[in-house]
């Protein structure tokens, strides 16, 4: 198993430069060894592409930890049974992504290699379709957008209501297709937890170049048919057995510790929670108000605002989230979740790796922001 993680590893890293080049090709192949999957995709692969690529990057970090490998896989391969996935599909995927990093490994790829990649793909694989064939529950849930609230030019809170309750669990997040962009289906997470009444909230942001974020801000409407993918993602707390708990969100990044939140505030004793809720200036924190109010009826709660570039605000620390974190020092036998935009989760998961963080005790999403 090491040689395996070491070869994948090694040949990934000669592979990683060229990555934009990798997705390319591969959709290429793939496309060309089964053309009846190009109509699983959306006319424009660019998010696609980038999606392909953190996917991977995520299994080759946790390649060698099997016990959170695989609840991973056994989610995307329940997710994927919304595109009509079967085991033939998996074949052609191997096939195309093997060929893929040969092209770009050049002198690196060796036989070892080659086995070490079509070994650890076949335990992908498998563990995908095991979990997809078990799942007797929906390839999808229907849905319809019951509230929609413009706060700002770039930012909606959108309510749904599915037929049936989608079962996630606070923090986790769902795979949307809306019918502004067919297709293009796009991750969300919930912002609150759980209801009787099944109703899901949604904060999203447009971000540029975002085709879905956009339509959904700017022209969602009441009556729209939404359909939701199954679960996914490991931004859970378990209050019985957790310890404290310390929450870095950035912008709408806040919606999974804000449904944890909401799902923690049913209970008279919970673990410590400390969230930091990061943006450029004060605007950007627009649920600042509603965590404050929560905060003030739950103590084992403690909200910390940060501001990269509104030096003039009082109230709130200053400077960049993993800077002002880490500040407070490496939050030792603390669980940490991390929630934003890539290069925020990046660069926050960095820091805290310096500062002494252990690496075990931190956890966030790779599929969380397109």
């Amino acid at each position: 198993m090491s040689k395996m993680v070491r070869l994948i590893r090694e040949s990934f890293a000669v592979v990683e430069p060229h990555t934009d080049d990798v997705a390319r090709f591969f959709y290429g192949m793939l496309f060309s060894l089964s053309p009846a999957t190009r109509e699983l995709f959306a006319v424009n692969m660019e998010v696609q592409r980038s999606r392909l690529l953190r996917a991977l990057v995520h299994v080759i970090q946790m390649v060698d930890k099997p016990d959170e490998l695989l609840p991973f896989l056994h989610q995307l391969g329940r997710d994927h049974r919304k595109f009509g996935v079967v085991t033939a599909h998996y074949e052609a995927v191997g096939t195309a992504l093997l060929a893929a990093i040969k092209r770009y490994a050049g002198d690196a790829w060796t036989d070892s290699v080659e086995r070490a990649w079509a070994e650890a793909y076949t335990v992908m694989a498998s563990a995908m379709t095991e979990a997809a064939a078990a799942d007797d529950g929906p390839a999808w849930y229907s849905g319809q957008i019951v509230h929609h609230e413009r706060l700002s030019w770039d930012l909606a809170v959108i309510r749904i209501q599915p037929d049936h309750p989608v079962p996630y669990q606070p923090g986790q997040y769902v795979s949307v297709e809306v019918p502004q962009r067919p297709r293009l289906w796009r991750y969300l997470t919930p912002a609150n937890a759980p209801s009787d009444d099944g109703i899901m909230e949604f904060h999203i942001r447009s971000v540029e170049g975002g085709w879905v974020s956009r339509a959904l801000v700017g022209h969602a409407r009441p009556g729209d048919q939404w359909r939701i993918g199954s679960p996914m993602g490991r931004l859970t707390v378990d209050r019985e057995n957790s310890p404290d708990v310390l929450m870095i969100a950035g912008g709408t990044g806040l919606t999974p510790m804000r449904a944890i939140i909401d799902d923690l505030a049913q209970y008279g004793e919970n673990p410590r929670v400390q969230l930091f809720y990061g943006g450029r200036t004060r605007e950007d924190l627009y649920d600042l108000e509603n965590l404050q109010r929560i905060a003030m009826h739950n103590p084992w709660l403690t909200i910390t605002p940060v501001l990269e570039n509104d030096p003039g605000v009082s109230g709130a620390e200053h400077g960049t989230l993993a800077e002002v974190v880490t500040r407070y020092g490496a939050w030792k036998d603390w669980d940490v979740l991390v929630s934003g935009s890539p290069s925020m989760i990046r660069a926050t998961v960095s820091r805290m790796l310096v500062a002494g963080t252990a690496l075990d005790h931190i956890r966030y999403d790779p599929f969380t922001l397109d």
